[in-house]
């Protein structure tokens, strides 16, 4: 653990608590990409399946319950309890695209060939473009609620946080992890359109807009 690691767990837990916020008070998912949210919850099921296997620590543990919990919860307010208020006319990015090639990837290309170590590469991968489906959605729509876009905000300065904490662990434990790397990398740079954005608008209070 280092400082890099643990503002990164803080920004992703900021990001989930903000979206879980935004629909339970707003009683809506608008503008919420349900793909996105069901891919992240494949993601942290597919990685902490180590969670009857391996214990780490207390901090550990609790963090994998967490995001598990919120992932599937989330996914339950957007397709079932709210999903009146869900934009499903919007929501059309072809996931099949993003889970087929990084399985695939994963059976490819892993640090040890048994079934948990490939369930945690694909995750690694997947997670990466997971949130794909909530940038095209947002293209699509024209503009993203600011709540929206400070989960997205939240979301990569989890992921930038977390290329430090590489780099961190890189220099001072020798530890490198390629696969983890470049997934991070790849995730950062799909960011770096809506960082512009975020600081140029949002935070001058006006609403963020994408591209079609």
């Amino acid at each position: 653990m280092n400082l890099f690691r643990f503002l990164g767990d803080l920004s992703h837990l900021l990001a989930i608590i903000l979206l879980l916020l935004k629909i339970w008070k707003s009683r809506s998912c608008a503008g919420i990409s349900g793909k996105s949210q069901a891919l992240f919850a494949v993601v942290f099921t597919a990685r902490y399946l180590d969670l009857f296997t391996n214990y780490i620590s207390l901090y550990n543990t609790c963090m994998k319950v967490v995001y598990i919990a919120c992932s599937f919860t989330t996914v339950w307010m957007i397709y079932s309890k709210f999903k009146a208020t869900y934009d499903g006319n919007h929501d059309t990015f072809r996931v099949e695209f993003l889970v087929v090639p990084t399985a695939i990837l994963a059976f490819l290309v892993n640090h040890d060939f048994t079934p948990l170590e490939i369930l945690w590469t694909f995750s690694i991968y997947l997670e990466s473009v997971a949130i794909l489906p909530q940038l095209f959605m947002v293209s699509k729509t024209g503009e993203a609620e600011t709540i929206t876009s400070h989960y997205l905000f939240a979301l990569g300065v989890y992921r930038t946080l977390y290329l430090f904490n590489w780099i961190w662990r890189y220099h001072f434990e020798g530890f490198f992890d390629l696969i983890a790397i470049v997934a991070g990398l790849v995730q950062t740079v799909l960011y770096c359109d809506f960082f512009y954005l975020y600081i140029t608008k949002v935070l001058k209070g006006k609403k963020l807009s994408l591209p079609a």
